[in-house]
This record gives structure tokens, C-alpha cells and sequence, in this order.
């Protein structure tokens, strides 16, 4: 049987090492020898002796909330096996923090990441309500991370002489030690005229980078119950 379909590129190989690397652009694929933990409904393919067991509200903090849809609903996998994760065809990337590092990424933005990773899920200051409630992981320590982004993602440095100001549905995470503050555009008196349709960012400032997408969040629908 031939066709591009069965080109090199596309065929998955032995894993070589354990956790998780890059299989193509648009997926993980984890060499699971213990546990690690993932999205619900990320996990697109495994083969080995793999348990999956759905944390929901339980695990590590990640707070599912029912009346936004924000949140994130986790997973664990345990036992020897390999298995892939992806989201949607978004583009996938593997950060390797060590110790001292700490980053800040949107709950909807985080794909899987080792159980060595320290985490704490935190509402962005001052945008629980403008931000329809915006759940950012902040991960320290020493492991990987896998994050997502819709479309090509935009590193746009940040210093103290020059904060940046981006749309809370398009921002993927930032360096966890900057100030975040919600910015508003328009005056309320422009906003209830129609506006611009940009009215409220979130402002961050002192020295890092912030990471955005170019697009705008789709709306969450509630999970239903």
C-alpha cells in the first residue's frame, strides 16, 4: 500500500527517553513510567498498561466551575505505556522548567505536565469579573510542561518602562513574577454606546514576557451536570 499518508514523518517511533516530547507540531506524546497528568479528553491514542482515572474538581486544585465553563478538568495516568495528547490541532509546545523557574499559564492553555511540577491555580488579579473569571496555573519547579496555542503564538517582551496591555481572551501565560491589573480602554459611557469592542485588557508590567495568541478565545459553553 502506498501514499504520503505513510511518509516517514508521520510514523511514531520507540520512545527514547521518559515523559513527554514532541511528536509532531499538533501533539504530545508521553512516556508514561508512573503518573503524570493531563486535560480530560486529551488523550488521543495510548498502547502499553495504562490506567486513566478523571480527577474532576479533586486534583491539584484545578477548579472546574459550572457557570463560566472555566476551569480545568484534569487527569491522571498511571502505570508503563506511551501515550499522545492533543486539543483541537492546536499547536503543542514542551516547556522544561528547572528549579528557580515559575511560570503563569491559562487553565484552557495547559495540555500535561509531570507530577514533579509545583502548581497553584490563582483568578487573575482584578479580572474575576471583567475577565469572565480568568483561571491562570502557576508552575514552579523542576519537570515539563505541555501547553497549547490556537494559531502561532506572540512572545512580546515586558520591562518596567514599557507594560503591555493584551485582550484576557488571547493571552496563553506570562513570566509568574509580573504584575498583572486590569486596564480599561474606554470610558463606561463609551462601552454602553457600543465601544469598540476592546474594552478591558490585562496590563502587565516589570520584567518578563507574556505569551499571546492570535486569536480570540471561542465562549465556553457550560458543562452540563
Amino acid at each position: 500500500m502506498n501514499s504520503d499518508l505513510f511518509a516517514a514523518e508521520n510514523m511514531t517511533q520507540p520512545a527514547t527517553e521518559p515523559g513527554m516530547t514532541l511528536e509532531n507540531p499538533k501533539s504530545i506524546k508521553y512516556a508514561v513510567n508512573g503518573e503524570c497528568y493531563a486535560r480530560q479528553g486529551a488523550m488521543i491514542a495510548f498502547r502499553g498498561n495504562l490506567q486513566f482515572e478523571v480527577k474532576g474538581q479533586g486534583v491539584g486544585k484545578f477548579l472546574k466551575r459550572a457557570f463560566t465553563g472555566e476551569g480545568l478538568p484534569l487527569m491522571s495516568v498511571r502505570g508503563q505505556g506511551e501515550a499522545w495528547f492533543a486539543h483541537e490541532a492546536a499547536n503543542c509546545f514542551v516547556i522544561s522548567l528547572d528549579q528557580g523557574d515559575a511560570i503563569t499559564i491559562n487553565g484552557r492553555n495547559v495540555l500535561c505536565f509531570d507530577t514533579t511540577l509545583e502548581y497553584e491555580i490563582k483568578v487573575v488579579k482584578g479580572a474575576g469579573m471583567v475577565g469572565g473569571g480568568l483561571f491562570n496555573s502557576v508552575f514552579t519547579g523542576h519537570g515539563r510542561l505541555g501547553v497549547i496555542c490556537e494559531g502561532n503564538p506572540i512572545i512580546i517582551p515586558v520591562s518596567r518602562q514599557s507594560p503591555v496591555y493584551v485582550d484576557t481572551d488571547a493571552v496563553v501565560g506570562w513570566s509568574a513574577h509580573l504584575e498583572t491589573s486590569v486596564h480599561r480602554s474606554q470610558s463606561f459611557g463609551s462601552m454602553l454606546r457600543g465601544g469598540s469592542g476592546e474594552a478591558v485588557q490585562l496590563m502587565l508590567q516589570g520584567e518578563g514576557f507574556v505569551i499571546v495568541r492570535p486569536s480570540e478565545a471561542k465562549a465556553v459553553q457550560p458543562t452540563a451536570h
